[in-house]
């Protein structure tokens, strides 16, 4: 009779010692909900990241435009001096009734300075536009860099999706097993 309830303990203990084994080996929920959890923060500091790239961004389209504001009124200040210029030739015009000669080198005098000013704002003109077109290029660089950003971004999206999935399915799989290892232990299996 001792043999019999010795063997009963020992039948009903084998089930416990291979569930806490499996409870072991396998993880549990909290595990999963630390994982998920994880790749949660992960995901937000990937947007949070895009967000402070938008910003830079936009802070350097402030920055282009503050720019071009410069050149503006530099231009202004060109349209200024040409001003003074147009005026002096009148002044000239209505005083040189006696002076003709005089007028005559003057005006070939401003008629260089104006040819050669001419000259300096077409050369800045070529700058200016020079310019413009390395901003165009870095900014076709810029876009084409925020792109593969993104390209990558949405890549391992896809890949921390599909490993989420596998965790998941993994972890209904060793539920079933529970379940069915809880059911075969009431149908008295084990």
């Amino acid at each position: 009779m001792e043999k019999k309830e010795t063997q009963k303990i020992k039948n009903n203990s084998f089930p416990n010692e291979i569930q806490t084994l499996i409870a072991g080996i396998f993880p549990n929920t909290k595990y999963f909900d630390a994982r998920f959890d994880l790749l949660q923060v992960q995901i937000d500091e990937l947007k949070k990241n895009q967000e402070d790239l938008k910003i830079g961004l936009r802070d350097l389209k402030d920055d282009m435009n503050y720019r071009f504001q410069q050149v503006d009124r530099q231009f202004e200040k060109v349209d200024k001096k040409f001003e003074q210029v147009d005026k002096r030739i009148s002044n000239l015009k209505q005083n040189s009734n006696g002076r003709f000669e005089q007028v005559d080198k003057r005006f070939e005098q401003v008629d260089r300075c104006i040819n050669e000013f001419k000259q300096e704002v077409d050369k800045r003109f070529e700058q200016v536009d020079k310019r413009f077109e390395q901003v165009d290029r870095r900014f076709e660089q810029m876009i084409t860099s925020i792109e593969k950003l993104s390209d990558k971004l949405d890549g391992r999206d896809n890949e921390l999706r599909s490993f989420t999935l596998k965790m998941f399915s993994i972890s209904i799989g060793i539920s079933i097993l529970g379940v069915l290892g809880a059911f075969l232990k009431v149908m008295g299996v084990f």
